[in-house]
């Protein structure tokens, strides 16, 4: 998805054209998978007659074709038999090493293939072929869960960013596909590519919204570009500016914004279909820049902050596409929106809020913003008392210490937990599970105010998220913390580009399509 980001829109319309065919016709280019075994390198295409692909089986090895994650080999003209001007191998991974987390699936053609597996060899296939403007991916399909991992893949992989380049640029050089075509013979096929869309569109607003610059993309923009979004839907959308966020009470909203020239905003998204079997909140911080405050972050430390709103901005896709879906579960959404600077007006170590709800915070450290915006727009989501509330949120250096840059951290109640370890499984997206110690909230004990905002230095990540639990009241709730695999700072893999990832977009959908089921 080419975006460039020069205008005042900063969100892409997903406008590849998916289908599903039972054979292969000619197309520009045709993805065969490649898996790695004992006996080396194997085309896996079980839609297509193996004298087809035996010519190029032969070759793989002179192609130095080793069928490994993320290897993407393309091969002009390479046979008659297959009418295609390329063919595009992408590499499956061993037989041996299925995919963390994605267990393998029934019938599969080959039971070591993982969904997670086929995902990431449709992205990365389709990644490298930006400009294509036909493209058939004759990947294992031959279940509805292959199938989902297949157009998934393959869709979100097609995401290009174009930024901020001078129009000089060559558009032809970053245009996605305009045409994918899954090869499968499965019932609902065309229902399930379908929803591979919305999934990708989704994840498209998430990565754009993430990747747009910090002067353009501020509280009142970011505000006003997720009302234009939900704008032709079944979702509304309630703006809270600065006035109406003291009118409400949402001390840590305006703290935390009132060092910046740029006014914080919450946003309320709400969907509720007639049928509604549940009601599901989901709360997203959205800090659009954050430079520590009067707590100053190291310079090196900022590079990446324009990355700290992707909760809220995950939470505004996410809502969009459960709406999209028309699933019957009603939906509220809270973005959480401001602009941690320092200044003469903003907010000093020793200060004291009073948040939504009452509870005032000592704030210790200025750059412990995110659970102060956090715990506002917990207190108003659980003050509508919905069934769950799901918070997202890049909340703490510690979760990267502890779990990497693609691991997500997954704390809360058990029961909610484990329903969204499992939606999480399902999509192939990686997270822990972790309890948070009795002794965390003790941390957060202040001598002049109900608590504050810093906690002891080690379990960091459990511990904002015992500062977080104190203001869910006994509403069911879980907590994501998404700070590492919420941005790529190293190459892109699979389907997962540099820069915005979209992280826990498909998860969260996934979340709410199952609870719709039940």
């Amino acid at each position: 998805m080419a975006h460039n980001a020069a205008s005042t829109d900063f969100v892409a319309e997903f406008t590849a054209q998916l289908s599903t065919t039972s054979t292969v016709e000619h197309t520009d280019a045709l993805v065969l998978g490649v898996q790695s075994t004992n006996d080396g390198p194997v085309i896996v295409a079980p839609a297509l007659p193996e004298a087809a692909i035996n010519g190029l089986q032969d070759q793989l090895d002179a192609l130095g074709v080793k069928g490994k994650p993320d290897e993407v080999t393309r091969v002009a003209g390479a046979t008659t038999e297959l009418d295609a001007k390329i063919v595009v191998l992408t590499g499956l991974g061993s037989t041996d090493a299925p995919a963390q987390g994605t267990p393998p699936l029934d019938n599969s053609p080959a039971d070591t293939i993982s969904a997670e597996a086929l995902r990431r060899a449709a992205g990365a296939a389709t990644a490298k072929l930006a400009g294509t403007s036909d493209v058939t991916i004759a990947l294992p399909a031959d279940s509805a869960a292959h199938l989902t991992a297949v157009a998934e893949g393959a869709t979100v992989g097609t995401y290009v960013f174009a930024g901020y380049a001078s129009s000089d640029t060559d558009e032809d050089d970053t245009a996605e596909p305009t045409s994918l075509k899954f090869v499968t013979t499965i019932a609902d096929a065309d229902e399930l590519v379908a929803r591979a869309g919305v999934v990708a569109r989704a994840t498209f607003i998430t990565r754009d919204l993430v990747n747009t610059a910090p002067s353009h993309l501020f509280p009142g923009t970011f505000a006003e570009e997720i009302e234009a979004l939900v704008q032709d839907s079944n979702v509304s959308a309630t703006i809270y500016d600065e006035e109406a966020l003291a009118e409400g009470g949402f001390g840590g909203l305006l703290g935390v914004g009132q060092g910046s020239a740029n006014p914080p905003r919450l946003v309320k998204l709400e969907y509720a279909p007639a049928n509604a079997q549940s009601h599901v909140a989901f709360v997203g911080k959205g800090i659009t820049f954050d430079s520590g405050g009067i707590s100053l972050k190291p310079a090196g430390s900022m590079e990446t902050m324009k990355m700290d709103m992707t909760g809220a901005a995950t939470v505004g896709a996410v809502v969009q596409a459960v709406a999209e879906l028309g699933l019957n579960v009603k939906v509220t959404g809270w973005l959480a929106m401001a602009e941690n600077m320092p200044s003469g007006t903003g907010i000093k170590p020793s200060d004291i809020i009073t948040m939504r709800g009452g509870k005032t915070v000592e704030v210790m450290n200025t750059d412990a913003e995110g659970r102060l915006v956090m715990a506002d727009a917990l207190v108003a989501a659980t003050e509508e008392g919905p069934d769950v509330v799901v918070d997202i949120a890049t909340l703490t250096g510690a979760a990267m210490v502890a779990l990497g840059t693609r691991t997500t951290g997954l704390m809360g109640q058990d029961d909610i937990r484990a329903e969204l370890a499992t939606a999480a499984s399902t999509t192939g997206e990686l997270v822990v599970q972790l309890p948070i110690p009795e002794e965390a909230r003790a941390g957060f004990d202040s001598n002049v105010a109900d608590l504050k905002n810093t906690g002891e230095r080690f379990g960091g990540m459990q511990g904002a998220a015992a500062f977080l639990r104190d203001f869910v009241g006994e509403t069911p709730w879980a907590h994501l913390d998404i700070a590492g695999p919420a941005f790529n700072e190293s190459s892109p893999r699979g389907y997962t580009p540099k820069d915005a990832t979209g992280v826990m977009v498909r998860t969260l959908i996934e979340f709410v399509a199952t609870r719709a089921q039940s």
